[in-house]
């Protein structure tokens, strides 16, 4: 971080690491944020299976998320793109997709028959009862793609799985679900200079989007995890990799591991018991 800013963090916390809460996903991606009241009563246990290890990560615009996601993706880490997911269950031939149309009717559609997210954006921009409708039709089938990319990566033996949810310190009901939060933070300055030259804004226009976003001094006090990007590449990639020695090596997972492997012996004991039974002779 420069020395010539303050520092963000809580003088007991460091980046790598403190603890709040989190949120879910816009219905169709980063289209709209999501009121907490517009979800359904889905408990943790409906979606994760059992005390599944789960991970948010977040960030700024330019504050490098991105980058640091792709990192986790090299060391062999998990990671769910929520965004992806909004986006996919509402694609033509999903059950999301036909309620759509039915709730607000052709227009919204596309000539290939996609959803236009910008006149959808439209028709429920400041109109509370239309964004709790579309909430009402995408979130449950989010939830439940949600339910089986994690669980995939669960039988597949991972000790944690990462949710790259944008706004997840915007809204709250993920919280329930998240064992670990992160955020990607960097200084004001570094993200207006790296935003102004990634998109070739200039300083007024660069700003007034950072400003519409939750900032991310804010973010650093809500999360369990903090990595810092506001100076060289290679001390983030550092922050990164230590971060996932953390998690990967936390005994959090273990307790869920045995048990699932425990109920997998009882059952092939149990099915070798009525096979024996069953197709061996009588002495």
């Amino acid at each position: 971080m420069h020395a010539s800013m303050p520092s963000p963090f809580p003088a007991e916390a460091k980046p790598v690491s403190f603890r709040r809460s989190c949120g879910e996903p816009s219905p169709l991606g980063s289209l709209a944020p999501v009121t907490p009241d517009s979800w359904f009563s889905i408990s943790p246990t409906s979606l994760l299976p059992g005390k599944m290890f789960l991970v948010g990560l977040t960030g700024g615009i330019a504050s490098g998320k991105s980058s640091v996601i792709q990192v986790f993706q090299q060391l062999g880490c998990a990671v769910i793109d929520v965004d992806i997911i909004a986006r996919h269950v509402v694609q033509p031939g999903y059950p999301a997709h036909r309620r759509i149309v039915e709730a607000f009717g052709t227009e919204v559609l596309l000539e290939n028959g996609d959803i236009d997210r910008k006149v959808l954006g439209d028709l429920i921009f400041n109109q509370p009862d239309r964004r709790h409708l579309l909430n009402s039709i995408t979130h449950p089938e989010i939830c439940k793609e949600m339910m089986k990319e994690t669980f995939k990566y669960f039988l597949r033996g991972y000790r944690y799985v990462i949710l790259d949810i944008p706004l997840l310190f915007e809204t709250k009901k993920l919280l329930k679900y998240m064992k670990h939060t992160v955020v990607v933070y960097c200084d004001r300055d570094t993200q207006l200079t790296r935003l102004m030259r990634r998109n070739n804004l200039s300083r007024e226009d660069a700003e007034a989007r950072i400003k519409a976003q939750l900032p991310l001094k804010d973010k650093v006090r809500m999360a369990h995890h903090v990595l810092d990007n506001s100076g060289e590449w290679s001390v983030t990639k550092r922050q990164v990799v230590l971060l996932h020695a953390e998690l990967e090596h936390s005994l959090e997972y273990l307790p869920l591991r045995l048990g699932v492997l425990t109920g997998l012996a009882g059952i092939v004991s149990l099915l070798y018991l009525l096979l024996t039974h069953y197709l061996l002779p009588s002495p």
